[in-house]
């Protein structure tokens, strides 16, 4: 007997525009199996934009999946599967914000959902921020407004703000800037 979990069949369920749901079939060592949701998704990249005076530039949106509005840190979905991570947020940093930067530096790679889903997000740190314009997807509406770290942590603290990847951004970006 194998001390390996294997998987034993894959079977797509849905291709969306944005990721694919399969059915896994799992064999335990033991010889049991079991049947689990895999949501393949091709990647993302973010950027915490950090200006001058050291606010940091947040979107606020709507989210379908919530049904409001809310408060993140810039970030956008791979535009294909090979495309680096430091190259989409430097895509979505001028597209969402407004704002480009020559300087961005890697802060920490987040996992959203580990138990069904195999979405990355590589994060990326954004300063001398160089005014552009903002290039929105159409559909897309986005508000653009600076915080200090304490607000956005206050926000954080109090349920306002709520995304995985913003939350981990924010106070990473905290931990390993201004600590």
């Amino acid at each position: 007997m194998s001390d390996e979990i294997k998987r034993t069949g894959r079977k797509l369920i849905y291709k969306g525009a944005i990721l694919s749901v399969y059915k896994d079939y799992i064999e335990f060592p033991n010889g049991g199996t079991a049947e689990w949701d895999f949501i393949q998704h091709d990647g993302a990249a973010a950027v915490v934009p950090v200006m001058e005076d050291g606010r940091i530039l947040m979107v606020q949106q709507y989210r379908n999946a919530l049904d409001r509005k809310t408060l993140e840190i810039p970030a956008g979905k791979l535009d294909t599967p090979d495309e680096s991570g430091l190259e989409c947020s430097r895509r979505e940093l001028e597209e969402e914000t407004g704002y480009r930067s020559e300087k961005l530096e890697w802060l920490l790679t987040l996992r959203t959902t580990v138990a069904f889903c195999n979405e990355k997000i590589e994060i990326y740190v954004a300063k001398d921020l160089i005014p552009a314009s903002q290039k929105l997807d159409e559909g897309e509406y986005v508000e653009v407004k600076a915080y200090t770290i304490d607000e956005l942590k206050e926000m954080i603290f109090t349920g306002k703000i709520e995304d995985s990847k913003t939350i981990a951004a924010l106070l990473a970006y905290e931990s390993k800037y201004l600590k």
